[in-house]
């Protein structure tokens, strides 16, 4: 980009599926819109809507670009979309490059009418399915795995007498992570991956269904939460109701559900699979309190995941809890910065430390993780610069020691600053006067009885993985 290069800051968020189905016939696009405003956090790259009128022509009408959900949409282009099924998504790459034409959801024309799908996570066969399809004739236009859903699931619905049975059978061929929202002309259909890696939820408001990664969307539109879908259901939404088929599901005992939902991904105020995010997020800073007990003044979070563990921490140690960062909330996940040695500014346009709070005071700070290390030095710099006497850092996640295969942009071992140092060596080169991490063996308490993917800490993967980073396969 010349003298300017665009900075990421943080983990990589996932994506978010939205679906809306008015069964009245009325105009969805506004409530798909609201829905996908409410899931910006999990994506910020690109994003996109694709409507269709179940009553008149069955045309689908689209629009989809780069940027934010307020960046692409205004009112004209809503009042445009007209149909009373939507489909929605917002995306973060972790397969394929930042690129219009990779923005989702994709439409799909063939023999049988539209499909649109919106898809979250990530296929580890991907590679392997794409060749094939290749080689039977099949053109892509884009470098994501999710078209190769698409493919599978339009070329079963030449052999199917419903379009939820082409997803099933599309299921049985695809392996990885994947809650998918998918449109045939009159019907919507949510299925979700046999592990349960990826969220989705189904909600209802009048004569409107819903399915949305996160309970949270369905608040943002007034909806009534009715139900998550489970791990490897697959659900229909039509005119005469909500059909249901779990034949998919796997044994409970092995479903894995990605942990760092809790620690991170999901808003604060969602409620995923029955187990509330903000309650999670408060066991964990108590979590670390138990574990790493320190003599301090104040207990401060980075915005924005780690407020609520450390208002945990907090109460567990009896330390009080205090504001120390201002957040810039204009600023998205990436940005461009004047050249490289101006690194350290890329922190301080996203957050500013409050000098007031933290001058002459011993800080525990919280955080949900250390990726590379940088971006947790900086902070610690700025408090440190700002008066602060000493800084504890606390982690409410274990250390990165395995990439993820499943859609959460965790980089490569290399790039994992845990992979090739310890603790003591990670909290010197921070400059922390104490680093303590998450216990593995307390994440369970953060979710009871669900099972959870806990690999990128253990390497413990739930299924079979490539063993080497396929999400740029195809560019």
């Amino acid at each position: 980009m010349n003298q300017f290069e665009k900075v990421t800051t943080g983990m990589g968020e996932e994506c978010g599926v939205f679906g809306a189905y008015d069964m009245d016939g009325g105009d969805v696009a506004s409530t798909v819109y609201y829905g996908l405003f409410a899931l910006q956090h999990r994506g910020q790259e690109s994003c996109g809507i694709a409507v269709t009128d179940t009553y008149g022509e069955r045309k689908v009408r689209s629009k989809k670009g780069l940027g934010l959900v307020n960046d692409v949409f205004d009112e004209e282009s809503l009042r445009e979309l007209k149909g009373n099924l939507g489909v929605g998504h917002v995306r973060y790459s972790t397969a394929g490059g930042s690129r219009a034409e990779n923005a989702m959801p994709l439409v799909i024309n063939y023999v049988k009418g539209t499909l649109v799908i919106a898809h979250n996570g990530n296929l580890t066969n991907a590679v392997e399915l794409r060749r094939e399809l290749e080689y039977t004739g099949a053109i892509f236009q884009t470098t994501i795995d999710s078209e190769v859903i698409a493919y599978h699931i339009a070329r079963e619905r030449l052999n199917t007498g419903k379009a939820e049975d082409a997803v099933k059978n599309a299921m049985k061929k695809i392996r990885g992570a994947y809650a998918l929202v998918v449109s045939s002309p009159r019907k919507m259909i949510g299925a979700r991956d046999p592990f349960g890696l990826k969220p989705l939820c189904i909600g209802k408001r009048g004569n409107t269904y819903i399915l949305a990664s996160e309970s949270c969307a369905l608040s943002a539109v007034g909806a009534d939460f009715v139900r998550d879908v489970d791990p490897g259901e697959i659900v229909s939404f039509t005119k005469h109701g909500i059909e249901s088929d779990r034949s998919m599901a796997i044994d409970a005992g092995k479903q894995a559900r990605c942990i760092f939902e809790y620690i991170y991904f999901a808003r604060t105020d969602s409620t995923l699979d029955g187990v509330n995010v903000y309650h999670s997020r408060i066991i964990a800073g108590k979590a670390l309190a138990k574990s790493y007990p320190v003599d301090a003044d104040l207990v401060v979070g980075v915005p924005d995941s780690g407020l609520v563990a450390a208002k945990g921490y907090s109460e567990e140690s009896g330390i009080p809890y205090g504001m120390a960062f201002h957040k810039n909330s204009y600023v998205g996940r990436t940005f461009i910065k004047p050249s490289q040695s101006e690194r350290e500014s890329s922190v301080k346009i996203k957050l500013n430390v409050i000098e007031e709070v933290v001058r002459g005071k011993r800080i525990v700070m919280v955080d949900d993780s250390i990726v590379r290390g940088t971006t947790c030095a900086n902070i610690i710099k700025m408090l440190k610069k700002a008066g602060a006497l000493e800084v504890h850092v606390r982690i409410s996640s274990p250390p990165f020691l395995y990439p993820c295969y499943f859609g959460t942009d965790v980089p490569s071992n290399e790039q994992l600053i845990a992979h090739t140092h310890t603790p003591e060596e990670i909290q010197k080169m921070i400059g922390a006067d104490s680093l303590g991490y998450m216990e593995i063996d307390k994440l369970k308490d953060m979710v009871g009885d669900l099972g959870y993917c806990d690999a990128c800490f253990t390497g413990n993967y739930p299924m079979e993985v490539p063993g080497k980073d396929v999400s740029q396969a195809f560019e």
